[in-house]
Formats: structure tokens, C-alpha cells, sequence
């Protein structure tokens, strides 16, 4: 398949924005990799090295300036196989967790992204709580997420389709496909999924088997994969950064490092779509203001009192929801502190400039 822009999920929405900001005297290009702010960007010329121009990298003010993997950009030919990026073109949406050991700091995992492949091992990773996760910070981005169930072979029938069973009660209308990498199970139903020029990206922790996955899709070994492990069942995980793939049908995969931290940023109607169930039961709370902790009136306690609602959904909802609030009275604390830094650096400057004989 010739490698056109269009394949790479170049559209117009962006052409016209290309044209109005000027940068039509520039290549265009996709991200496809990116490990410790070195880039590989792919055009319908081929792969090439990416490096920031110098005033996009002093201008940005943070990691959130920066190209991610799935970005478009603005690039000018400098080298055999070399590029520099002129400009990041805007994001149509931003998959994006809290940045593990940081407070108040967000971390990109794909921009530009129409589902998210959410990848859970059926022996020993599943858990339906991680998975809301994954969903809420999907559902955050206004991705679609789906849920593939990987390493299928290694459980029995009966207890695949119990499984299968609980997700579709606890996560009512989210897509399951059931994957064996090792029997080939599941792949001829997820090819046919996957849309040409739309964007997938793999979420899931370490040795799942997002990196198998990828390279049974497409045929050919982008990703090494290790050997399962045959005390635990698991691959060992080698993936160490992101990478994009266009697929034979079309379809464009991105692949990421296993997260073993999914850690909720600002995700309000995430979360609001995530937990339908207990939003719409929250509209029937006697008071506004209600925090499903302990209320009389409150709606939700009282459809956990008589078992219209999952108790661990539940529990997990209420966890989210004090991280994201954590979360963002850190952000707002970060940005009181940055105010006050910024006011006594101006005012030692003035002070400065007043006492100079």
C-alpha cells in the first residue's frame, strides 16, 4: 500500500489549518515515536529523525508543548533523514494520565487518538476496577474505548465466559473482543473492528500482550515480544517507548510501555460517563450538594442497600473521584505558588532597577 498523508490520518480540518496559520511552506508529518524528546516523524516521504526548532522548545511552558507521539507537524528537511519541527499542529484529543512521582503534573500517552484498545490479560491482570480506569481517562478525551480481553487460551471456557459475563453487566455498552495470541483466537473479528485512517492506541500494564497484539495485526515483528513465563503466565515486557503503526487495512496502531500507575488528572465528565449508572442516581439525591458518603436522601447509598448497584463500582467511583479532587487542589496550590515565585522575582528586579546609583 503506497503511504500517503491520508493514510496517516491527515485530514481536512487540518489542511485548513495548515493554509490559515501559514505553515504550508513546510512538510507535514506525523509522530511516530518518541523516547526522551527524540522523535521519529513519518511523512508520505518516509521516516526521518525529528528535532525542536530552538523557539519551540524555549517557548513552551510545558511537557504539554512538547510533541507526543500522534501529533502532526510542521518539519523542514535539514539532513539526509533528519528533520527539524517548526510547529505542533492542534489535537483533536489528548489521551493523558497524572505523571507517575509528580504532583500536579500530567503526562501525555497518545494525542490525535479515536479508540482506545484497552488491554486486559484474562489469567492474572483482570480488574475490573483498572479497566474504569483506562475508561475514564478514554471517556475524558471523548475516546471510544474498547476492551480486549488477551491471553483468553490460558482460562477455561466456562470461566471466559463468566468473565465476559461481568464486564457486560458492570460496563454496560463498552465493545469486547476476546484475544489468544497463541491460538490466533479473536483476530480475524478485530481486524474487521478496525477502520481505515482511524487511530487506535494500546493501554494495559506490562506483559499483557499489547506488543503480540500489534505485531499479529500487522504481520511483521514492530515490537519484540518476550517469552511467557510458565510460572506466571506472562510475557516478559520489553516495550520502552511509543511507537505508530499503519496496519495493511489502513487502520493506524499505537503502541505503549505498560502502565503500572493509571493515575486520574482532570477527568469530570470522564468520570461522568464512566459511572452513568451512579450519575444518573445522583440527579435523585435529596441534597445538591450530596457526597454519597452518608446522606439521608441519597439515592445512591440507597440503591447499594437494596443491590441495584455494584458495590465495587461504587467504591471504586468514590476513589477516582478523590484523586481527581487531590489532584486539582495540587494543580491549584502549584499555581498559587508560581503566582507568589513570580510576584517577589518582579518585585526584586524593580527593587533592583530603584537602587542603582
Amino acid at each position: 500500500m503506497e503511504l500517503t498523508l491520508e493514510n496517516l490520518g491527515f485530514n481536512e480540518t487540518l489542511k485548513t489549518y495548515r493554509i490559515e496559520n501559514g505553515l504550508d511552506s513546510f512538510e507535514i508529518g506525523r509522530v511516530i515515536s518518541e523516547h526522551r524528546e527524540r522523535y521519529v516523524v513519518k511523512s508520505d516521504k518516509g521516516e526521518f529523525e525529528g528535532e525542536l526548532i530552538g523557539n519551540l522548545r524555549y517557548t513552551a511552558e510545558d511537557r504539554l508543548d512538547f510533541p507526543a507521539v500522534g501529533d502532526w507537524v510542521a518539519i523542514s528537511e535539514y539532513d539526509e533523514g533528519k528533520v527539524i519541527i517548526h510547529a505542533v499542529y492542534p489535537r483533536h484529543s489528548i489521551l493523558e494520565r497524572q505523571a507517575v512521582g509528580t504532583n500536579g503534573q500530567v503526562q501525555i500517552i497518545a494525542t490525535n487518538i479515536d479508540v482506545g484498545l484497552i488491554v486486559q490479560a484474562v489469567d492474572r491482570d483482570f480488574n475490573l476496577n483498572r479497566v474504569e480506569r483506562y475508561l475514564t481517562i478514554c471517556n475524558a478525551s471523548r475516546v471510544k474505548p474498547v476492551l480486549l480481553l488477551s491471553k483468553t487460551d490460558l482460562i477455561k471456557e466456562e470461566e471466559l465466559a463468566e468473565l465476559v459475563k461481568s464486564v457486560q453487566e458492570r460496563l454496560v455498552g463498552i465493545p469486547v473482543f476476546c484475544i489468544s495470541s497463541q491460538k490466533k483466537g479473536g483476530y480475524h473479528q478485530l481486524a474487521k473492528f478496525i477502520e481505515k485512517e482511524q487511530t487506535y492506541c494500546l493501554l494495559g500494564s506490562s506483559g499483557v500482550g499489547k506488543s503480540t497484539l500489534l505485531n499479529n495485526l500487522s504481520g511483521r515483528e514492530h515490537m519484540k515480544t518476550g517469552e511467557i513465563s510458565s510460572s506466571v503466565h506472562k510475557g516478559k515486557h520489553i516495550t520502552t517507548h511509543r511507537e505508530l503503526v499503519v496496519l495493511d487495512n489502513g487502520g493506524i496502531l499505537i503502541d505503549n510501555p505498560g502502565m503500572r500507575e493509571v493515575g486520574i488528572a482532570d477527568a469530570s465528565d470522564g468520570l461522568e460517563m464512566t459511572f452513568d449508572q451512579i450519575m444518573d442516581l445522583a440527579n435523585n439525591c435529596r441534597f445538591k450538594d450530596c457526597t454519597h458518603q452518608h446522606e439521608k436522601g441519597c439515592a445512591v447509598l440507597e440503591a447499594m442497600d437494596k443491590d441495584q448497584l455494584d458495590a465495587s463500582a461504587y467504591e471504586n467511583y468514590m476513589k477516582i473521584q478523590r484523586e481527581k479532587e487531590h489532584f486539582e487542589s495540587t494543580v491549584q496550590e502549584k499555581r498559587r505558588k508560581d503566582k507568589s515565585l513570580g510576584k517577589m522575582i518582579k518585585s526584586a528586579v524593580s527593587h533592583r532597577k530603584n537602587n542603582k546609583f
